[in-house]
């Protein structure tokens, strides 16, 4: 794996990237131009990959670098890509060790975009994106969100657990042979907003990863899936058919439906268990002297309505936990009807809602249970794919099934 880094200010994100390459089992080679130098050096990656980090085509001055390095590459993802380096992409220039690295390389390239808003948005930078695109480059991002100098917009490099999908996504595209070819797969993700009024609602913290995360691996390995998703700010992941919702109710429609022909279900969202009984047809006014009450009711639960008409579908639940996790998550595991359940620790800033990475305890009906360190949301959702995978194949005379 070939990772260029180029110079901008989301060049430290490049060094994480580096780490959960590594963490999917990729063996990373880093390049960098010489202006990445003055944001992260090159013996933080040597530290991190084990691998010298080159900043220029005459640091190994016995063999041409550029041409060895994107030989070997099974692919090459630049993150940051600055808007320089976008234009010397696009126009084949060669002048410095990442340009040369890029128009050597003949295997799958993924470039995450990170500069200010009015450069991305320049024409020119728009132009040249356009035509890498044409020439089979992925393009990944870039968010919108906070900027050098304080400035708020497109521009942000994308979350990371974003890149490595796109990453792992072009090592091993989709295809027949694949271990879920044509495979059913229902997913959902996100929180659900249940209204109080035409501009507030009842929420939650989700952002929908984990389950888009699942949805993108599984698609990867050759599933049909439908993505069942509450408010999110995620882009569709490839290969999938996305299904936007907003309220719990609309969440249970369009699941219950798909469920039908599906032959696996992965309910990650985080649906809310309550909504308002009713909800004000015009917006509540502050200025009343009453501070209004609202009084909740149930909503309906998906988990426990798939589960009692489960039949031979693979069943998948989350949990999100604080304490006692395992205690509670077989417990759910037992009354939901479910095959597995995926618990995440949400008590800790680098686990749970709104990061790329998790912890967390995938428990089996079959008293299975697998730890999962921190790591990031794609690598628990190649785990748990692989968890359905031998659930199918067991159930299928030891191969997975051919599809449906």
């Amino acid at each position: 794996m070939l990772l260029g880094v180029s110079g901008g200010i989301a060049a430290y994100k490049a060094a994480s990237l580096a780490r959960a390459l590594l963490k999917v089992g990729a063996t990373v080679q880093v390049v960098m131009t010489r202006s990445a130098t003055q944001f992260v050096g090159t013996a933080t990656f040597a530290g991190l990959t084990g691998r010298p980090a080159y900043a220029d085509v005459f640091d190994d001055a016995e063999r041409i670098i550029h041409i060895d390095l994107a030989r070997e590459a099974d692919a090459a993802v630049f993150a940051p890509a600055t808007a320089h380096t976008l234009a010397r992409f696009a126009h084949g220039l060669a002048d410095d060790l990442v340009t040369n690295a890029y128009l050597t390389a003949t295997c799958p390239v993924v470039v995450a975009p990170a500069m200010h808003t009015e450069m991305w948005l320049h024409p020119a930078t728009q132009a040249n994106v356009a035509v890498l695109r044409e020439r089979g480059v992925r393009v990944v991002g870039p968010d919108a969100g906070a900027l050098a100098g304080g400035d708020v917009g497109p521009g942000r490099l994308a979350e990371e657990a974003e890149i490595l999908a796109a990453v792992l996504d072009v090592l091993a595209p989709r295809a027949e042979a694949g271990a879920l070819a044509g495979v059913r797969f229902v997913v959902t993700a996100g929180g659900t907003r249940e209204p109080l009024d035409p501009v507030r609602f009842i929420g939650n913290r989700s952002s929908g990863k984990m389950g888009f995360a699942v949805a993108a691996e599984a698609a990867r390995r050759g599933a049909l899936v439908d993505l069942v998703s509450g408010p999110s700010h995620l882009p569709d992941p490839p290969g999938v058919s996305l299904h936007r919702v907003e309220t719990a109710a609309q969440m249970r429609a369009a699941v219950l439906e798909l469920a039908e022909q599906a032959e696996v279900v992965v309910k990650a969202a985080a649906v809310a268990d309550f909504r308002p009984a009713s909800a004000a047809s015009q917006k509540i006014k502050k200025d009343s002297d009453e501070v209004p009450v609202v009084r909740l009711e149930r909503n309906p639960d998906i988990l426990a309505e798939l589960g009692a008409a489960k039949g031979d579908r693979i069943l998948v639940g989350f949990a999100a936990e604080t304490d006692l996790e395992e205690e509670h998550g077989r417990d759910k595991l037992r009354r939901k009807g479910l095959d597995l359940i995926v618990i995440n620790r949400v008590d800790a800033p680098d686990a749970g809602f709104n990061v790329d990475t998790n912890r967390a305890l995938i428990l089996g009906a079959d008293g299975s249970r697998t730890d999962v360190p921190l790591t990031t949301k794609a690598e628990v959702a190649r785990l748990l794919c692989e968890r359905v995978e031998a659930l199918l194949s067991a159930r299928h005379g030891g191969r997975a099934p051919a599809g449906t």
